[in-house]
């Protein structure tokens, strides 16, 4: 089983730490690596210059007969074994190792056959490159906080444009085309943009382009509605006058169709502007669904699991549960079932489900998948929102399409 990381780890805050993190450690590490090599040649030769000078003083001295000096002698006890091995051999050499618990720094030659070797403390040259390696340490970290500080701010920077610009984004993807984000920097044209805000300029740009667009579809089609109005008024009475018959009832229709889609315009229109006002009162949600199915005329059962009383605009949801319900008699098969399941209504049908584009993305103005214009759920789902209702379509278990509207 593959197992998933925390989603914080997805995140650019985390990331740039971890490279600021992983780049810092690799520069204090080189860089350490370099300042000890550097200051323990120089101790170290230091030290080794100090211990062969006074070799050769213990050299002359044992030549002229005198005392050698101080730590200095013929085959010393303590003299490391590959040291003195390398003065047998007739060669010269120096060696670092413990004396009595103490670093020093050991040189020797050939005497006669014997090792001539003397010692100079090494604690203080070990203790110096101790100093110096803590100090490494010491300020490597001191360095990493700094710069993970400094990084952590620049960062969070970028990251709040980022988010704010991603806020906005999703504001107008539900709808909210008066959503900017306004950054500082696509205002000035004497500052430089970076990547950030040329991203928000666009996205501001394009929210405006869209808003002008849609502004001026709903305009036009407001107005065509409205336009439409006053001629089919007069076409609907002139019906009336026509004698009865057979294409008297087919005109008669055709009228209460254009008329019907014309009003349907005009409330997509409304919908569309979000100039809608809602009027909530508490009503008993059995009793409303009642209501609504009779007044379909439609042969609906309604089933009640558990009712509820719900505080909501009933004018609003009574169009919303109208039309699930004549979409499902319209496009679906009987039997049509109205389930009533406290604050949620489930309208079910059996035929052969939603179209996958509904299903997808949710209704399409004028794309029914059949016979219809296709604005009744469109409008179905404009008032649920209106309401604070959630609308879903699904396809129902044993075929059929569902239809689930969840009242607040």
């Amino acid at each position: 089983m593959k197992r998933l990381l925390p989603a914080w780890t997805a995140t650019l805050t985390w990331k740039s730490t971890c490279f600021i993190v992983v780049m810092c450690c690799a520069l204090a590490a080189v860089l350490g690596a370099l300042v000890h090599v550097q200051v323990m040649r120089q101790t170290v030769g230091t030290a080794r210059d100090k211990a062969l000078a006074k070799l050769h003083d213990a050299s002359r001295a044992y030549e002229a007969g005198e005392a050698l000096p101080p730590r200095s002698g013929l085959d010393p006890a303590g003299l490391p074994a590959p040291l003195r091995a390398l003065a047998l051999s007739g060669h010269r050499g120096t060696l670092v190792a413990d004396r009595d618990g103490n670093p020093v720094m050991w040189a020797a030659a050939p005497a006669d056959g014997r090792a001539l070797a003397t010692a100079v403390d090494y604690g203080q040259s070990a203790r110096t490159i101790r100093g110096v390696d803590h100090a490494i340490i010491g300020s490597s970290v001191l360095a990493l906080g700094g710069t993970l500080l400094v990084g952590a701010f620049a960062v969070t920077r970028v990251t709040r444009r980022l988010h704010q610009t991603a806020t906005v984004a999703r504001r107008i993807t539900q709808g909210d085309l008066d959503a900017r984000v306004g950054d500082p920097r696509t205002k000035d044209p004497s500052r430089h943009q970076d990547e950030v805000s040329t991203v928000a300029g666009a996205l501001d740009t394009m929210a405006g382009t869209l808003q002008e667009k849609l502004v001026s579809e709903q305009r036009f089609t407001a107005d065509v509605a409205h336009e439409l109005r006053t001629p089919l008024t007069g076409l609907q009475a002139a019906s009336e006058l026509l004698p009865e018959g057979r294409p008297t009832e087919l005109v008669r229709e055709r009228v209460r169709t254009m008329r019907q889609l014309t009003e349907d315009l005009l409330e997509i229109s409304r919908l569309d502007s979000r100039s809608e006002a809602v009027e909530t009162d508490l009503h008993q949600l059995e009793r409303l669904v009642r209501r609504v199915v009779r007044a379909s005329g439609t042969d609906t059962e309604v089933v009640v699991v558990r009712d509820a009383h719900v505080e909501t605009d009933r004018r609003r949801l009574e169009r919303v549960l109208g039309n699930l319900v004549a979409n499902a008699h319209k496009h679906g098969r009987q039997p049509v079932v109205v389930t009533v399941d406290g604050p949620v209504v489930t309208v079910r049908d059996h035929g052969d489900g939603y179209p996958d584009y509904l299903l997808a993305g949710g209704p399409q103005r004028f794309r029914s998948g059949g016979k219809g214009h296709g604005l009744g759920l469109t409008i179905a789902v404009g008032q649920a929102r209106v309401i604070g209702a959630r609308l879903e379509f699904r396809e129902a278990e044993g075929g059929g399409a569902e239809a689930r509207l969840t009242l607040p």
